[in-house]
């Protein structure tokens, strides 16, 4: 039997991959399952810095929720349906949106549904010119359920994000790029080495400095700012002495004391004049 998903670890980058290609990666219950058990393991495992995600296939990322399973689900009742289905997927979104290690969405094709909810919850995205994404929940006469409705207008914005969710149109990557919802469309068949270098831009820095980055900056995001800010300080506080903070500060001074100014950050020529589409 084929694993819904898989997992290749390469350079200190965990890369795992929808895969059901057959079905347009679609999110049945054994992927869901199969992608936390995959996070289960990259959480403990100390040589894994960052992981991307992507779908099988050149079609699709995920083209959303398994629609005949979660049928089946509805027909044995609302208490089944929310059992096996919603809190099924909103413990997958919120899990990758929590998780303190970075995870990058490589977005191949298709992401519709619970694909781009899973967009919406990862903590970059960047996708292929051939990528589009849409909303259609309310096609099927309902709401977006892993979190959809809470995390695209907080997003996008409220207009906007109530546009996608109301008309269920699809929309392409590049529109994606413009409301936020992704950081780069590049060319299809550079996607996961995009994905890859800021990958490594990332895990160049202190795994810990890392970790506090994303509980600071996601837990925050629904806090106010008085508890935002003393969250902040929380996690900085619980750097200090640690080996990451006292090898980035010395580093700092050896480079302050060789040149005279603090080394990266010199002033570096503007990229301003590049094209959005290429980065966000």
């Amino acid at each position: 039997m084929t694993a819904p998903v898989l997992l290749d670890i390469s350079d200190r980058i965990a890369l795992l991959t929808l895969n059901r290609p057959e079905r347009l990666n679609a999110l049945s219950y054994g992927l869901i399952d199969a992608l936390m058990a995959a996070l289960d393991r990259i959480e403990t495992d100390p040589d894994v810095r960052a992981v991307i995600l992507t779908g099988a296939g050149d079609r699709a990322f995920s083209a959303g929720a398994d629609i005949s399973e979660f049928s089946d689900s509805v027909r044995h009742g609302r208490a089944t349906a929310l059992r096996d289905f919603v809190r099924r997927g909103q413990a997958m979104t919120a899990r990758l949106e929590a998780f303190r290690k970075p995870v990058i969405a490589a977005i191949n094709g298709l992401a519709f549904g619970g694909g781009c909810e899973i967009t919406e919850a990862v903590h970059l995205a960047l996708a292929s010119d051939r990528a589009s994404f849409a909303k259609p929940e309310i096609r099927l006469g309902m709401p977006p359920t892993f979190g959809g409705t809470q995390r695209l207008p907080r997003l996008v914005g409220r207009k906007r994000g109530l546009e996608l969710l109301l008309t269920g149109d699809p929309f392409p990557a590049h529109r994606a790029l413009d409301i936020g919802l992704v950081n780069a469309v590049v060319p299809h068949d550079e996607l996961l080495p995009a994905a890859q270098a800021i990958a490594g831009r990332i895990i160049r820095h202190g795994a810990d400095a890392v970790a506090s980055v994303i509980t600071a900056a996601t837990r925050g995001l629904n806090m106010a700012i008085s508890e935002g800010l003393q969250l902040e300080a929380e996690q900085f506080a619980s750097l200090v002495g640690s080996r990451d903070l006292e090898d980035g500060l010395r580093a700092w001074r050896d480079r302050r004391d060789q040149t005279g100014w603090p080394g990266d950050l010199r002033a570096k020529p503007s990229n301003a004049s590049s094209s959005r589409s290429r980065q966000a």
